[in-house]
């Protein structure tokens, strides 16, 4: 799922963005998953959110008008508001690719007209923009948050800086995978899903398991959105590191990694058991 070498140079991270999509239900909080594709080479297999790496059209000024103005920048999240405003388009596009939701404010927007949108996607790159031009709609670039930043250890051989941003699901849609990146898809509290993950049902990678282990301390979505408003956004970049008999991914603020302050609360560090990455404290 991973592929880790202590011995491999370090290669530049990409730009990438991903959404965390919550709602309210009888349950509390859910949040909204996918499954990665077993033959990616990325995370293959993984329950993810959705998301993917920055294109160039991401960053047109053309969205200046096809979109409102993102959240406030915040340090250590993105370069300037440009950067910004670029890494939460692509948040809105990947998600609209692998997950049939899109935010936007003007007009409502369905379920069958999401995904019929999605199909046009395939063919048309300009089907987006198009889009929301025909119906006098911009991307609410506003109802995406910064929640947190994630780069891919230098261990990595593909590494991503990826942002993370949340938000509410839109009302009227329901999402869906696309059966082409994403196989599976569903919505399920945070803690619902972190059982399936212990009970062995679900294979995830830290940034997701750490995000669901914060979300599950939210008892509803004005919780989620206040808990991004308050996150720090400095980069965590996970060190590998041996351990005993395994290897595992240190967190800053654990003794092995070179930055001693958390950023992210729990435990500090990864450790690979048989084929799952489980959180656990360092060794004293």
């Amino acid at each position: 799922m991973l592929d880790l070498s202590l011995d491999r140079p370090a290669v530049p991270a990409k730009d990438a963005a991903t959404l965390i999509l919550v709602r309210g239900s009888d349950a509390g909080v859910e949040v909204f998953c996918v499954e990665r594709n077993k033959k990616s080479r990325f995370v293959g297999g993984a329950i993810v959110f959705p998301g993917g790496k920055l294109d160039a059209a991401d960053g047109d000024e053309a969205w200046a008008s096809l979109a409102t103005a993102p959240c406030a920048l915040r340090d250590g999240f993105a370069s300037d508001e440009a950067h910004l405003r670029a890494l939460a388009v692509a948040a809105a596009r990947e998600t609209l690719e692998e997950a049939a939701i899109l935010h936007v404010v003007g007009t409502g927007v369905d379920d069958d007209a999401v995904r019929a949108l999605r199909h046009a996607l395939g063919p048309d790159e300009a089907a987006l923009a198009s889009f929301l031009t025909s119906r006098e709609a911009r991307l609410d670039l506003a109802a995406l948050r910064p929640f947190a930043r994630w780069v891919t250890p230098e261990a990595e051989a593909r590494r991503y800086d990826t942002r993370f941003f949340v938000a509410v699901a839109p009302e009227g849609q329901s999402g869906a995978h696309d059966d082409h990146e994403t196989m599976a898809s569903f919505w399920a509290p945070p803690a619902e899903v972190l059982r399936r993950f212990e009970a062995g049902q679900v294979q995830l990678v830290p940034p997701t398991h750490r995000s669901l282990e914060l979300l599950a301390t939210c008892a509803s979505t004005d919780a989620v959105l206040a808990l991004a408003d308050a996150a720090k956004l400095a980069p965590i970049m996970p060190r590998l590191v041996p351990a005993g008999e395994t290897k595992a991914l240190v967190l800053p603020g654990d003794p092995e990694h070179a930055s001693r302050d958390a950023i992210a609360a729990g435990r500090s560090r990864y450790v690979l058991r048989g084929e799952r990455w489980l959180p656990e404290d360092a060794p004293r």
